[in-house]
């Protein structure tokens, strides 16, 4: 407990599922968070303010759109001063429609991208100046197992999430003499609130669960030790690399 303290985490998508169990967790080793996302995250912040004795601040965050990357992470340092922690988690996953790859029209496609990837290279291109301003930082970007694997039907996300794999790597490359750490966290499927609201995505869980080492479902809570390795300081020299967690589908 208490590994982050004095530092300050941005969580995008942090107001529901994955992303507020990633705020969570932060939270619950001191750092101040700040969560940005399109939906309102007043009482997931105020929740996580009053549990874990933190500042937690929720900003209306498009990480697609880069008027509104540029003006939250403004607000974000005005109120908190600095950031060392930046978890690219926004994503389109749960809500999308499965369907064949003929069936995608172009403007989801873009939609796709522009949240997935585009997202995550606009939150570095912001946030990163300021850590190399202080000589440090850590980067998680959210990935995917499915970019290993291969799925049908999920053509748009699989393809935006084999692109993080890239942009980690890279970003590592130009940001590492800065002091700065950009890592991928991979999860599997897991049943997060989104994902269980969908009856298409958990129509597939009992086939992911076999392609497993472990045989069972993932839960948001499996996912929090490798994120807090990553965040913290017990990571400082890991950089450029990803870390699945998918109860052994995908064996790296």
């Amino acid at each position: 407990m208490g590994t982050l303290k004095g530092k300050t985490a941005i969580v995008t998508g942090g107001a529901k599922s994955l992303g507020k169990a990633f705020a969570q967790a932060l939270a619950g080793e001191g750092a101040a968070v700040a969560i940005g996302d399109v939906a309102d995250g007043a009482s997931t912040a105020a929740e996580i303010a009053d549990r874990h004795g933190v500042v937690c601040t929720a900003v209306s965050l498009d990480v697609a759109d880069e008027a509104s990357v540029a003006a939250f992470v403004k607000t974000t340092l005005a109120a908190h001063g600095q950031v060392d922690i930046l978890v690219n988690n926004a994503a389109l996953f749960a809500s999308l429609e499965l369907k064949p790859y003929d069936r995608i029209e172009v403007g989801e496609w873009d939609r796709v991208m522009a949240v997935n990837v585009r997202g995550a290279f606009l939150m570095a291109k912001h946030v990163a100046p300021q850590m190399q301003a202080c000589g440090s930082g850590r980067i998680i970007n959210v990935g995917s197992g499915t970019a290993y694997k291969g799925m049908p039907n999920l053509l748009a996300y699989i393809t935006s999430k084999a692109a993080i794999l890239g942009l980690t790597r890279s970003l590592a490359r130009e940001l590492g003499g800065d002091g700065i750490t950009v890592n991928t966290l991979a999860p599997g499927l897991i049943e997060s609130d989104s994902v269980l609201e969908n009856p298409q995505h958990l129509a597939f869980t009992e086939q992911v669960i076999m392609s497993r080492s472990l045989k069972r479902s993932g839960r948001p809570d499996d996912l929090l030790g490798a994120l807090i390795f990553l965040a913290s300081d017990a990571s400082a020299f890991v950089t450029g690399q990803t870390i699945a967690v998918d109860g052994g589908s995908v064996v790296l």
